[in-house]
């Protein structure tokens, strides 16, 4: 056996679109390889040129995922990122709404940091024996960016593979000038400005823009009432946030979909639902940015997948450390699971019944690194 590196990502440097075109020639290759890849390498350039052509044109793009490109995306609105997050092959390190406090101007900001206080109050009211001032800081950013428009830019590293940024340009293209629902109105000029970004990189090739599949972004969705199921496979409905939509993307092997609600709803945090003139004013204010799109915006997700999958996001979000909203969205989705292959005596019901006790270190099936020793966690009964 041999192992030998074909390409690496070397920071500071910018590979050809001449070389990546090259790559996916010499990958196209092997496919019918009757010497070795050696051979291949040294071939007569025109016989790469001709395979780079004929695997363009008929749509055998697969050999152009091999070479990979990493971007820098500065002052991106946030759901134009959700929308690029949608799509499974990618890895991204975003700037974090939980953690730092994103560029704001106006009545967002106003009302940012009104809650970011009253947060701070509530939390350390109810929580202020176990979280310090730094922890309660944080908590409270992660609660008020509810109140941020999801246009608010972000930035992030983005890497993604030569085929797929041809994609989603070919997609942006395609929803610039057909997609007329609300959501692609609302990013439409975003989207003129991120095609131009994206055609200045010298990575776009026009063989490999259109996808013969006619597939497109997969986010926004018209298909309402889809029928719910539980079983080796998953379907089901839900009102989340888009701040939590944002949470579940990181999930890449589940599937995810948004429509808009008919009339705006948006999300209470848990640590004020029981003050009356808290909520009250927490919609009030919400209701004053609701043009802007905020993060707090509840939309209809619908989410698809797996039931080893499922278990994978039951390990990831039932903890402490986790969203709070996304962390009881989980559990939610979890019980009723569990209850479904109970009433039909699935196969399933024994090994999903260890991870209803509470948070992922009551299964036995996770090892915990970081334990939080905090109750109200463990039982994920929290408020915050």
């Amino acid at each position: 056996m041999k192992v030998e590196v074909m390409a690496t990502t070397v920071p500071g440097s910018k590979t050809s679109k001449l070389d990546f075109d090259k790559l996916g020639g010499h990958a196209a290759g092997i496919c019918y390889m009757a010497d070795t890849f050696q051979a291949i390498l040294n071939e007569d350039v025109r016989e790469t040129e001709k395979r780079i052509k004929r695997t363009q044109v008929t749509g055998h793009h697969s050999v152009y995922d091999h070479p990979t490109i990493m971007l820098y995306l500065d002052q991106v609105p946030k759901l134009l990122v959700m929308l690029l997050n949608n799509e499974k092959m990618y890895t991204t390190s975003e700037k974090s709404a939980r953690y730092t406090k994103m560029a704001m101007s106006g009545l967002e900001k106003k009302l940012y940091y009104k809650w970011l206080d009253i947060f701070q109050q509530q939390i350390t009211k109810v929580y202020g024996n176990f979280y310090n001032k730094a922890q309660i800081e944080k908590l409270a950013q992660e609660n008020s960016r509810y109140l941020i428009s999801v246009m608010t830019p972000t930035s992030l590293a983005y890497t993604v593979s030569y085929r797929q940024l041809n994609y989603i340009y070919g997609w942006i293209k395609q929803m610039i000038s057909q997609d007329k629902s609300e959501l692609a109105n609302l990013l439409r000029p975003s989207l003129i400005k991120f095609a131009k970004e994206l055609e200045k990189t010298g990575y776009i090739e026009p063989n490999l823009v259109t996808d013969n599949k006619n597939r497109s972004f997969s986010l926004f969705t018209q298909k309402l009432n889809r029928v719910e199921y539980f079983g080796d496979v998953y379907c089901t409905t839900y009102k989340g946030s888009l701040a939590q939509l944002a949470q579940a993307h990181r999930h890449r092997t589940l599937n995810y979909t948004i429509t808009l609600l008919p009339k705006k709803e948006f999300y209470i945090p848990p640590i004020i639902a029981d003050n009356k003139e808290l909520v009250s004013e927490w919609l009030e204010d919400m209701n004053k940015v609701g043009d802007l799109y905020p993060q707090g915006l509840l939309v209809s997700i619908n989410e698809r997948g797996t039931y080893e999958n499922f278990i994978l996001k039951t390990k990831e979000r039932l903890c402490t450390y986790a969203q709070l909203e996304i962390c009881q969205q989980t559990h939610k989705t979890l019980l009723k699971y569990a209850q479904v292959l109970k009433q039909s005596n699935h196969v399933l019901v024994t090994d999903i019944e260890k991870y209803t006790k509470g948070a992922r270190c009551t299964s036995g099936d996770y090892n915990c690194s970081n334990d939080c020793h905090f109750k109200a966690g463990k039982l994920l009964d929290r408020l915050i």
